[in-house]
């Protein structure tokens, strides 16, 4: 029979659904190993051929786990609410619910037909009320929480209230949004409104005023990654910065414990250096500088207190509260001005603008250790999360202060002896601290780490600030004025929020009849008829963000089927964590973090029983597309084939890439391709159209995306699996290039005909030749080692060159070809089901044992020695690979170059330095 890959794929794709070959249990006979692929957002444009590369990768690695003995947990679901359907539900009327589902249809109709080996019996939706109950049980959790510095972790906020009762905020350490100070007498003589909003300063899940990226056309909040130079991603709308009263989440109560955890993983290094950058821990202190002339008091955070010496100006945040609080008259209509101007910019954007813009107050500050009066100005390179949202300018030591000064012509002060004010700072100076001296302090002569921990010191005891640990990581905002979203389960009684009874969960998503906000600008479940409690109180009209399903939805596969209980102590005590975790760059900070900080928190509520749920993290790279072009001929609509565009005025053009194939566009497509190309002409070479090429994102715009489902129908899924791996290192990013395609579906044609010619099978009981099992063992040898470090495109090489040398030994033997096609399972599961049943057996391929190399076979059993005359090499020959030494000279003699170097000379002496080379010295 001959190699058919759509009978073979569709026949072990029913067969692996009836038998249910995926379905995974708690088994304690066996190790557990937990592969998860971060989960799709179900887009209506369905996959393109860069999206499998990292299930594929996850799939081999599971497949060769289960092979070893390992019970494999391996699921699939989907990040199924957001904001792209929403907008498709505005702009057509059509429920999101609705649009969603199909998507994910179409979804799980392309990863089936890929051949994966997901138990699709855990398969999760977020949103499935089913699901987002236990991100609403989490979120109430977080409520009923505060986060204790002395234990270290999260307690109950009923024990909090009892300190109150007993001793007011005497003794208590808690991560909080702002430090304060009361009695139990004061404690209980506040309202109940005045206890709640007390108590919300310190819930790890809190309502606080936050400045967001409010994008008015959409009606919401948006996260950063989804606004880029000042628009929405989703619609190009203009976003600015805004003050909103939000849920958020005080994940910077987890700070240092998030970078404590990052030395426990095996994570990139470099994955690793970005969430510390993101957390930015820093050391430094805290300092006042008053307001001349006010009773107000700036608060800024420096990591060089004894720099204080070279403050020549300071600088606030466009969003700081002291901005309103100290501008002067004269300059209100100014800042104004400036506020407007840069609210459109996020704050990822404003930390990598180097363009220099401020406004000043018209306010002095006075320097806490000169007494000096020094201007305070506004400008975007500050910002409010980081710090107190104002900061010491020292532009002597600092480039981004350095670059504000000398555009706004303030003064610069050195505080080192010979220092370069270009340079960004002066620890790597030898010099000694100079002009850096008050009255009360003196740090002339210091070296830097002391004169830093000078100052700390004489600020604490003047009562001027305090030594402080500041992290840059911040708490997440937990607010969408959305629809399409996880509801709070909150509701408002006398304005003060309450929590549902957990009894009532989910809170589902009720009707509306429209997705946008109310005339009156309320979120749009504002439009929903009896949003309220059967006591009649109004729920909480906005939803959650997107990254609420996906922080613990790895927990939930463990355990999907569970209503009383997000994951049962059983299951997380079997599964523990995720072994290995794979997916995109774009996720090494927001998604992390919160995926581990969520799970940090549950670990403190003894919910899971591991600290850090991903173990290992695989980051792949990104497949890009091969862009093709015709190149038309000016003001006409005649193309001419890409070897020949020189001769003439030419424009490039994108062509759709389906309609190429090698290079060579089908003209008769392109000319149905569109309207106006159907009378189109052109100027071949060799008889064919040659496009040109190029090395693009894969977008429709380019009309370079490529359907895995057409490379499924025409080459195989096998031969797609296999391919993607090809193309190069998993984490590296690699043009996809349909060329050559055809070479990996030849050598699984190869790789058939050693089982089969046409309808007969060829497999015999007779034992391997040395040479074939050398072949095969080197091949277990390397595939093993090649999938425990995921360099799956050596391994695809290793199997061409394995098949090859079988081929040409005429190698039909059960002994090399068994293992052959259990090293080639987690690959190509479809052919490798297929041979293994032809090989007689009637359990699946997935089930048989990891083959184990023999290092005997290994042993070469001959070596080849160069034969040089007189220090050129001349010949080769093959000897023994332990013949001695009298022998190699023999055989070097022997062979029938030797008389050519010989003759008419002397032999003086041979030299042999065994298993490289022989050198005869003739004169």
């Amino acid at each position: 029979m001959e190699y058919n890959h759509k009978e073979i794929e569709s026949r072990w794709q029913q067969y692996w659904k009836d038998h249910k070959t995926y379905k995974t249990e708690i088994d304690r006979s066996r190790p557990k190993y937990y592969v998860l692929d971060m989960f799709p957002y179900p887009s209506g444009a369905g996959l393109h051929v860069g999206h499998p590369l990292g299930y594929i990768a996850s799939d081999i690695y599971s497949r060769y786990k289960r092979l070893n003995g390992f019970n494999v947990l391996h699921p699939m679901g989907y990040d199924s609410y957001g904001l792209p359907a929403e907008q498709y539900a505005i702009q057509t009327g059509q429920h999101p619910e609705k649009t969603t589902f199909e998507n994910i249809d179409r979804y799980r109709s392309q990863l089936d037909k890929i051949g994966f080996c997901y138990d699709w019996d855990r398969e999760i939706r977020t949103c499935d009320p089913s699901y987002y109950k236990w991100t609403q049980w989490a979120f109430m959790k977080m409520y009923e929480h505060y986060y204790d510095r002395n234990a270290d972790k999260a307690m109950p906020v009923v024990d909090l209230i009892a300190h109150f009762e007993k001793s007011g905020t005497e003794g208590v350490n808690a991560a909080c949004g702002k430090d304060m100070e009361f009695t139990a007498e004061e404690w209980k003589g506040m309202s109940p409104k005045e206890k709640s909003d007390t108590l919300m300063n310190y819930r790890i899940a809190f309502l606080a005023d936050t400045m967001v990226n409010w994008c008015p056309k959409l009606g919401t909040v948006l996260a950063n990654d989804e606004v880029s130079e000042g628009v929405s991603l989703r619609g190009g709308y203009p976003v600015e910065q805004k003050l909103m009263y939000q849920w958020c989440l005080r994940v910077s109560a987890y700070a240092q414990r998030l970078l404590d955890g990052l030395d426990t993983i095996d994570w990139t290094d470099s994955l690793k250096e970005t969430q510390r950058n993101w957390i930015g821990r820093s050391e430094g202190a805290e300092m006042r500088f008053p307001i001349d002339g006010s009773d107000v008091e700036l608060e800024i955070f420096t990591t060089r207190a004894d720099t204080v010496f070279g403050v020549t100006f300071m600088v606030l945040a466009p969003e700081s509260v002291y901005v309103d609080m100290i501008t002067t008259p004269e300059q209100r209509g100014a800042v104004d001005a400036y506020l407007d101007e840069v609210k459109h910019k996020t704050e990822r954007e404003r930390m990598i603008d180097k363009k220099v813009s401020g406004v000043f107050t018209g306010a002095y500050a006075v320097n806490p250790l000169t007494g000096k009066n020094i201007p305070v100005w506004v400008s975007d390179y500050v910002l409010a999360g980081y710090g107190t949202g104002a900061i010491m300018a020292v532009p002597a030591h600092d480039s981004r202060d350095y670059a504000f000064a000398r555009h706004f012509n303030l003064p610069v002060i050195p505080l080192i002896e010979g220092a370069d004010v270009s340079e960004e700072s002066f620890d790597a100076k030898s010099g000694k601290m100079i002009n850096s001296a008050s009255a009360e302090l003196d740090l002339n002569g210091m070296e830097v780490k002391d004169a830093i921990a000078t100052t700390k010191k004489f600020i604490e005891e003047k009562g001027i600030g305090k030594v402080k640990v500041n992290y840059r990581l911040r708490d997440a905002i937990f607010s969408r004025q959305r629809y399409w979203g996880e509801p709070f389960p909150v509701y408002y009684k006398d304005g003060i929020p309450t929590l549902l009874p957990e009894e009532s969960l989910p809170l589902e998503l009720p009707e509306v009849d429209k997705f946008l906000p109310t005339e009156t600008g309320e979120p749009p479940l504002g439009r929903a008829k009896n949003w309220k409690t059967a006591e009649g109180y109004p729920l909480e009209l906005n939803t959650m963000p997107g990254f609420a399903g996906s922080s613990a939805y790895y927990l939930r596969y463990m355990d999907p089927k569970n209503d009383n209980a997000l994951v049962s102590e059983e299951a997380d005590g079997y599964w523990q964590d995720v072994d290995l975790y794979i997916g995109g760059t774009e996720h090494a900070t927001g998604h992390l973090i919160y995926s581990r900080f969520w799970n940090k928190f549950l670990y403190d509520l003894g919910v899971v029983c591991r600290d850090e749920p991903f173990r290992k993290l695989v980051n792949q790279g990104m497949i890009q597309g091969r862009s093709n072009f015709v190149y038309r001929i000016k003001d006409t609509n005649t193309f001419v084939s890409a070897g020949l565009r020189k001769e003439y005025d030419t424009t490039p053009i994108h062509v759709d890439v389906n309609i190429v194939s090698n290079d060579v566009l089908d003209t008769e497509k392109f000319r149905a391709w569109r309207p106006e190309f159907k009378d189109a002409e052109f100027i071949l070479e060799d008889g064919k159209y040659v496009c040109g090429y190029a090395v693009e994102k894969m977008s429709k715009s380019m009309f370079n995306v490529v359907n895995p489902d057409d490379i499924v129908e025409r080459y195989g899924a096998d031969t797609l699996r296999l391919y993607e791996m090809f193309l190069g290192p998993i984490e590296a990013s690699k043009p996809w290039d349909t060329n050559g395609i055809d070479g990996v579906n030849r050598f699984l044609r190869k790789l058939w005909s050693l089982f089969y010619k046409g309808d007969n099978l060829l497999v015999s009981d007779e034992s391997a030749s040395k040479d074939a099992l050398k072949a095969v063992h080197k091949l277990i040898k390397k595939v093993t080692a090649d999938i425990e470090s995921f360099s799956y495109n050596t391994s695809v090489a290793a199997f061409m060159i394995c098949v090859n040398e079988l081929t040409q030994l005429k190698c039909h033997s059960r002994e090399a070809l068994e293992p052959l096609v259990v090293l080639i399972a987690p690959f190509a599961p479809h052919i490798a089901e297929e041979l293994w049943h032809a090989l007689g057996h009637d359990t699946t391929v997935c089930d048989a044992k990891w083959p184990v190399h023999n290092e005997e076979y290994l042993v070469e059993s001959t070596v080849t020695m160069a034969v040089s005359f007189n220090g050129k090499a001349r010949y080769n020959i093959q000897v023994p690979a332990d013949a001695p030494r009298e022998e190699i000279e023999k055989i070097a003699l022997a062979h029938e170059g030797a008389a050519k170097w010989i003759e008419g000379k002397q032999i003086r002496k041979i030299i042999v330095v065994p298993g490289k080379i022989v050198n005869i010295v003739v004169g």
